[in-house]
């Protein structure tokens, strides 16, 4: 008999992640909404409570058409270079 573990390694990152903001404070918000029905009112209310305790500005509005795709790269490219973080969610 064999025994096997039935475990994995972890993938390796290809990419690295963003750095920490230092603050909220000001920062440019971009919005990628995912096609849900309720994505952009969530996302939007979410912006706002960001814009009003924060003193944020909403730069970028985004759109991926397919919730369980990862967002096209030149979409995450445009975005990148005009805000500091963006917010996305599901609005089921």
């Amino acid at each position: 008999m064999q025994l096997y573990v039935p475990t994995a390694p972890p993938p390796k990152r290809q990419a690295a992640r963003a750095p920490k903001l230092a603050s909220l404070q000001g920062a440019r918000i971009g919005i990628l909404e995912n096609g849900k029905l309720n994505a952009p009112e969530m996302l939007n209310e979410v912006a706002a409570l960001l814009v009003q305790r924060h003193g944020c500005t909403v730069r970028k509005l985004a759109s991926k058409r397919n919730a369980s795709a990862p967002a096209p790269s030149n979409t995450l490219t445009d975005i990148a270079q005009e805000v500091d973080f963006v917010i996305t969610g599901l609005g089921d």
